[in-house]
Order: C-alpha cells, then sequence, then structure tokens
C-alpha cells in the first residue's frame, strides 16, 4: 500500500472509532439520565409515633395490619413503633421524626404539627369520629385495700398524700389528670380560684414528675413511690393483670373523655411514598378486627359491637369533654400549659 492510500486509510479508522466512542457516550449518558430520573419505590414501612402507653396495644395491633395488608395487596410491609410522652412525640416528629402517622392521646398535639405544615389543619375530619378510633378516661390506682381511701378527685389534695402523675408539659396523661381534678371543682358549682387550689394542693402532693404515663406507672408500681397513680383506665387494668390484687382500680364519680386521635403526616409520607399505606394503617384501626384489639387492651371502642361484647370491662362513668369546660384543647393549653400558664405559675409555688 503506497503511502497515501496508508493516510487514506488511517484518517477512516480514527473517525470510526470517534464515531463508535461518541455512541457509546451517548449509550452511557442515557443509561445515567434513566436512571436518574427512575421513579424512588415507596418504602415497604412506615413508623407509627404514639404516646407511651399504648405499647401492648400497638404490639397486636401492627401484625395484624401487616398480615391484613399482606392478604388484600399480596405486598409485605412492616410497622414500626416510637413511644413516648404525647407532647414529647409531637416535638420529635416537628425535629425529623419520619413518621407517617401519629397516634395521640389529645387532640392539641397533633394541631401543632398541622400548625408547622407538616400535616392539614382539618386533619380531624379524615377519619370518622374526629379521628379518634378509641378513647378513655382517668382514673385512680390505689395500694392494695385504698389504705388512704381516696375516692374522688378532692382527696388528690389532702395534706400528706403522695400522688403519682406525669408532667402536664410532656404527657397527655399528665394534661387529661390536670384538667379532670381542675373540672372535678368547675362540674360541682365551684369557682375557678377553688379549682385552681385544689390542683395546687394536688401538685404539692407529686413527689416525681415523670415525662410520660408509662414512667409514671413504673413508679408507682416498681420504685413503690406514692400512694395513688392517677393514669388512663386501660393502664391501670394492666397493671392489675401484671401484679394481680396488690392494687385497687378506683373510678371518680366524674371524669374526664380522653380521646385519641389519630393523623397521617401528609408531608413524611409523601417524601417517603408511604401515605396509601399509612392511611390504611388508621383505617384498619377502625375496622371490626382492629376494634376488637383495641377493646381487649382495655381500651373504649367506636364500634358498637365491640363495645358490646366487652361491656364487662368498661365502668359506666359521668365523663365531660374538653370542649365542655375549656372551649377546646387550644383554649384549654394556652391558659393553663403554655409557658407561663396556669401550671408554671402553680408549680413554680410548689
Amino acid at each position: 500500500m503506497n503511502k497515501t492510500a496508508y493516510v487514506k486509510q488511517l484518517i477512516k479508522t480514527r473517525q470510526r472509532q470517534r464515531r463508535n466512542t461518541f455512541a457509546a457516550t451517548l449509550l452511557i449518558a442515557g443509561v445515567g439520565l434513566i436512571a436518574a430520573y427512575k421513579p424512588a419505590q415507596a418504602a415497604t414501612g412506615i413508623l407509627n409515633a404514639s404516646y407511651d402507653v399504648t405499647r401492648e396495644l400497638f404490639k397486636d395491633i401492627n401484625p395484624a395490619f401487616v398480615a391484613d395488608w399482606k392478604k388484600k395487596t399480596g405486598e409485605s410491609i412492616s410497622v414500626n413503633q416510637s413511644h413516648g410522652g404525647s407532647s414529647k412525640q409531637a416535638r420529635s416528629v416537628i425535629d425529623g421524626l419520619e413518621a407517617s402517622v401519629v397516634t395521640m392521646n389529645q387532640a392539641n398535639d397533633i394541631d401543632i404539627l398541622a400548625d408547622k405544615g407538616l400535616l392539614p389543619q382539618d386533619w380531624a375530619k379524615q377519619f370518622p369520629n374526629n379521628s379518634a378510633p378509641f378513647y378513655s378516661t382517668m382514673v385512680f390506682l390505689t395500694r392494695k385495700g385504698n389504705p388512704r381511701q381516696i375516692a374522688n378527685w378532692e382527696d388528690l389534695g389532702k395534706p400528706g398524700l403522695k400522688v403519682i402523675i406525669p408532667n402536664p408539659k410532656t404527657s397527655g396523661n399528665g394534661r387529661y389528670s390536670y384538667l379532670a381534678a381542675w373540672c372535678s371543682v368547675i362540674k360541682n358549682g365551684g369557682t375557678e380560684a377553688q379549682a385552681r387550689q385544689l390542683v395546687e394542693n394536688l401538685f404539692k402532693n407529686v413527689p416525681v414528675l415523670d415525662g410520660g404515663g408509662r414512667g409514671a406507672t413504673t413508679t408507682f408500681t416498681q420504685r413503690e413511690i406514692g400512694d395513688v397513680l392517677v393514669t388512663f383506665e386501660n393502664e391501670v387494668q394492666l397493671v392489675r393483670q401484671e401484679f394481680g390484687d396488690n392494687f385497687e382500680v378506683v373510678y371518680p364519680k366524674i371524669s374526664i373523655l380522653a380521646e385519641s386521635p389519630v393523623a397521617v403526616v401528609g408531608k413524611v409520607a409523601d417524601k417517603l411514598g408511604t401515605r396509601k399505606v399509612a392511611t390504611a394503617y388508621l383505617h384498619f384501626l377502625y375496622t371490626e378486627a382492629g376494634q376488637d384489639l383495641i377493646a381487649k387492651h382495655y381500651l373504649r371502642p367506636r364500634s358498637e359491637v365491640a363495645a358490646k361484647k366487652y361491656a364487662a370491662s368498661f365502668r359506666p362513668v359521668n365523663l365531660f369533654t374538653v370542649d365542655d369546660v375549656f372551649g377546646g384543647w387550644k383554649q384549654a393549653q394556652k391558659k393553663h400549659f403554655d409557658d407561663g400558664g396556669e401550671f408554671d405559675r402553680i408549680y413554680i409555688k410548689k
């Protein structure tokens, strides 16, 4: 091959190599773009941020829902739990805890999430019964034989008594106990000043201010501190199951309706792709299977079928609501539990 022909052949070869390299580059780039724009797969699990005396309930609810979801969709999912004082849990979600759902013990702790834009302001309309699939009330747990003869809210203010109640600043349990004591005076025709005095006397009798309801239960049952524990009806029943006849349950003449509201944390669920599962999870709480499990754990169900089936577990109680006396949770929170509110002034005196 002469020199001219060789040069022409070399040029053609290099041109072909450049075309092949360019095509390969386009192919690689195309694959990269496809990968980059591939829709993110939804998470296979959800996190439920709940208050701390629902641990046993959701240990039963979660596997039942997982099995139900598998049966209906063929998908395997998981449900994880986070527990703590109700208000602490709300703060954790605000601070970044990626809970797709919250199951709290008072509406105010979900309103706070709505105020931060994590879910809609009308969240209570998303599910039946103001998005509260079950409710409870506040009762007393005393030592065996009720040696201090505690019968009603006014007894908790008697000098020398030791009362175990969690911190109303961090716990829905504590707030319900505080408001129930306050309202017991108002509902019996007393004045605001008399209600304040009872609550002040009560908190003078609180030797340990735990952060949540389960911590208060531990203080009373295992650390053996206190003459009486004020807590949710379901919690005292679980204590009696575990510890037998060492304790007695006392129902006051009047108590507070303690609803347990639930909500999908929309901002988190949409980010993780879990909205569908999260919504189904909360709907499951309203099914007969869910309501049956709820009643088995001594939480008062909404279902008439479950309520009738477990009627022997729930004593009739004269209940009032936060709306009755305070006009709603937002007003109660502002007056009593915000910084500088009634509770702060009462506790500073102590």
